[in-house]
């Protein structure tokens, strides 16, 4: 596929040619801006079992990574701290060394069911306190490490973005089976998948396995 070039005269490089594109933001928009957590952000992250946090390395490059648990996973610790507990992944450990680099960091809460999400800004750190860690075990597992956020900026985001997409629509599910599986995308892109069925699903199955044995 040719690489897409847009021709220049059509790029937006500053703010005041973005903002000749759109109006001045409603009042509430504005208004709704906090720098803590109020009642209903707070009640929103006790009912969200899912959140996306967004971080960069040192050289500036984003990334976004999802983080998810039984709701009420991530603490309130006070008005302006979160606790996030990190379970085992894949151990790139992309999130956490973008942290070190630069403690930036947003989340995107998402609650089931709602429209509207909950966006966090601040900076984050990453801490082992044992008491802390303690709190957040799940099937006798601890956590290695918490991210703690400080808080920065918090308010509710609308829900144009999901209603769009209907994403809790269930008459606008897709068939996960329509694509290949996980480990056969990986492969066909790294060395390659195998031709035989039955070796490809050993290795969904041991992938499912894994999933159940790694969880926590």
């Amino acid at each position: 596929m040719k690489e897409f070039q847009p021709d220049p005269q059509f790029v937006i490089e500053s703010e005041t040619a973005l903002r000749e594109l759109f109006g001045a933001p409603h009042d509430l928009a504005v208004l709704k801006s906090r720098e803590s957590l109020g009642e209903h952000a707070r009640e929103f992250i006790g009912r969200s079992p899912f959140l996306c946090i967004g971080t960069r390395n040192a050289e500036g490059k984003a990334d976004v990574s999802p983080r998810g648990d039984p709701p009420g996973f991530v603490r309130v610790l006070d008005d302006r701290t979160l606790a996030i507990p990190d379970r085992p992944g894949n151990n790139r450990l992309d999130t956490l060394v973008n942290i070190l680099a630069d403690p930036a960091v947003g989340l995107l809460f998402i609650v089931p069911g709602f429209d509207d999400t909950l966006r966090v800004n601040g900076r984050a750190m990453l801490v082992n306190d044992p008491d802390l860690l303690a709190g957040m075990r799940v099937n006798d597992r601890t956590p290695k490490l918490a991210i703690v956020v400080r808080v920065t900026e918090v308010f509710i985001h609308c829900a144009k973005a999901f209603r769009r997409s209907h994403l809790w629509d269930p008459s606008r599910f897709q068939n996960r089976a329509d694509m290949p599986s996980l480990v056969k995308i990986i492969l066909d892109e790294t060395t390659g998948a195998p031709e035989d069925r039955d070796e490809l699903r050993k290795l969904d199955d041991a992938l499912e396995t894994d999933y159940r044995r790694t969880l926590y």
